[in-house]
Parts: structure tokens; C-alpha cells; sequence
């Protein structure tokens, strides 16, 4: 799953409780401090892969007659651009890699602010900031499956991709997201 700008608060949350309900790890100041540097690390993070994403995409649509004429698959060359721009830049794009370096920036973070105190290895604390991320990831597309299914029988007709749906649907996923202790 790609991560997306709003999903950040909802992960930086997710990061903040996990850590204040290990046992081997005090939140010193509370959850507001840990939650506040995650998400900008978050963001960070997701808005350097837009930029990378729109200068791939820049460059393919700056080349498209060639791409045409050759018959090349132009979406494979978009993952081969971005590929080479986030290369050149040293942009992980792979999702184990990414995280666990983001993981391991968020905790320097989070230790250089003083908001946090361990009796292990940064390791394990590091750990529990990557499951955070990697368990949000894993559960949006089955929360999103169980919503659409919820508001789908509902008794009348959600039209998708209208205020209400989207109302509705911003609700259930708060109330989903509290049920598995993202918020």
C-alpha cells in the first residue's frame, strides 16, 4: 500500500500508543510531542515521493511522442523513471527499507527531543515505530473493504464519491480505526 499525506496523522498516533503501551519504553511528555514529530516525518517523507512521482511524470509526458512511436509500456517507464530519480537522490523506495529508515529517523528524533526513555536496544524501540507504520499499511485495505461493504448495505442508496458517502465513510473509518487501536 502507498501511504498518503492523510494518512499520516493516523499512523503518527498509532506510533505514539504503541509506544506508550510498551513496557520498555516512557513517553515522558505525553502523546502530543511523539505524535507531532512522527507526522512530520511522515509527511515529509510521502511529500518527497510526490515530488519525485511528478518529476517522473514530468519527464515521461516531456517524451511522450517518442514513447508512442517506440510503443513502450509508458507505465513501466514511469516506475523506471521514478526508480532513477529516487536513486539519485537517495530516496528508498522500497517499503521495508523506507520505513525502517524512517522508523530509525523518528526515533533520533524523538530521543534528541527528549520525549521518550528506553531500557533496551534502540533496535527494539525502533522495532515497535516500524510495526506501527507497516500494521497501519496492512489494515487501510481491509478497513477500507469492511466500510464500502458496511455502507453498501446500508437501507438507502450511498451514492459513492458524494459528501454524504464521504461523511459517512470519514466516520466508520474513525470508528474502525479506534476498534484496532490507531487512535
Amino acid at each position: 500500500m502507498k501511504l498518503r499525506l492523510p494518512h499520516a496523522p493516523y499512523i503518527a498516533n498509532k506510533i505514539a500508543i504503541d509506544l506508550a503501551n510498551c513496557d520498555f519504553v516512557n513517553v515522558l511528555y505525553g502523546l502530543d510531542g511523539v505524535c507531532k514529530i512522527a507526522q512530520n516525518f511522515l509527511e515529509k517523507n510521502i511529500q518527497e515521493e510526490l515530488k519525485i512521482e511528478e518529476q517522473a511524470r514530468d519527464i515521461v509526458e516531456e517524451n511522450i511522442e517518442e514513447i508512442e512511436f517506440m510503443q513502450a509500456d509508458e507505465h513501466q517507464l514511469f516506475w523506471k523513471v521514478k526508480k532513477h530519480l529516487a536513486e539519485q537522490i537517495g530516496f528508498e523506495l522500497a517499503w521495508e527499507d523506507r520505513y525502517n529508515s524512517l522508523s530509525h529517523k523518528i526515533l533520533n528524533a524523538l530521543l534528541q527531543e527528549d520525549l521518550i526513555d528506553f531500557s533496551v536496544s534502540e533496535t527494539r524501540v525502533k522495532n515497535i515505530i516500524f510495526k506501527a507504520i507497516d500494521s497501519y499499511a496492512k489494515a487501510y485495505d481491509e478497513i477500507e473493504d469492511i466500510i464500502t461493504e458496511k455502507i453498501n448495505h446500508y437501507k438507502r442508496k450511498i451514492v459513492f464519491g458524494s459528501e454524504e458517502y464521504d461523511l459517512i465513510f470519514d466516520k466508520l473509518y474513525q470508528e474502525e480505526l479506534r476498534k484496532r487501536g490507531f487512535l
